[in-house]
């Protein structure tokens, strides 16, 4: 792993280490040639860094000059516990702190402290997203949920002041209902795109397309308008 403050920019992928509070959690960090913003990923319950549909998204980002962080939301000793346990992938108000500490960590680097900042979750990365964005509004310009539960942000969702993007499949009826519960909460510039034919997890022909494209409109909308945050941010950022 490339240390932390070692960033290298090209448009290759870095394999990084991250300073997430007490712990180190491994990332893949990727910045485009004459990118303005990066988006950072929180992935779903019982996934990682390594989720194909969340690489392929980071891939279409980057290929309109959007940085992407990808990285594990759990040490490797904290998955191994996780996968006898299930304790820690629901446990929001923790994975919204470990995604504030790597916020933390990103903005804190010299390298990256002039990029705009966005998040991506999927499932229940999506409400540890929420959270972290409404802890962190003069920082966070932009969010945007996969296939996502936002209704498990609770009450942070009215402190949301990031522009948000909800993108459900059609097919996908419990969570299309708790997204719309979600929605009619936020407060902040919000959106609804249901993608007809695709289930939850976007497997059919065209459907992670669709979300690709949604979510790299959204950002290049967004992100260009958004706050730069530079060097130390409060817990009231």
């Amino acid at each position: 792993m490339t240390p932390a403050r070692k960033v290298l920019r090209g448009g290759g992928q870095t394999e990084i280490s991250i300073e997430a509070g007490a712990v180190t959690l491994d990332g893949t960090l990727a910045v485009p040639d004459r990118a303005v913003a990066i988006a950072l990923f929180a992935h779903g319950s019982g996934s990682s860094r390594h989720s194909p549909r969340n690489r392929y998204v980071a891939q279409v980002l980057q290929s309109q000059g959007i940085g992407t962080l990808l990285f594990d939301l759990l040490t490797r000793e904290e998955e191994a516990i996780d996968e006898i346990s299930g304790e820690l992938r629901f446990n929001i108000p923790f994975l919204a702190t470990r995604l504030t500490d790597v916020t933390r960590w990103l903005i804190e680097l010299p390298d990256l402290q002039r990029f705009y900042i966005g998040y991506f979750g999927a499932s229940t990365g999506a409400a540890a997203a929420l959270v972290a964005a409404s802890k962190l509004p003069k920082a966070i310009g932009a969010v945007v949920s996969r296939g996502g539960r936002p209704d498990l942000a609770g009450s942070s969702l009215a402190s949301v002041q990031a522009p948000t993007l909800l993108i459900v499949g059609g097919e996908d009826q419990p969570v299309i209902a708790m997204n719309q519960e979600a929605l009619a909460q936020l407060r902040c510039e919000k959106k609804l795109v249901i993608v007809p034919g695709a289930t939850h997890l976007f497997e059919e022909p065209g459907s992670l397309e669709e979300v690709s494209r949604l979510a790299s409109e959204w950002f290049k909308q967004h992100l260009a308008a958004a706050p730069k945050p530079s060097g130390r941010i409060s817990a009231s950022s």
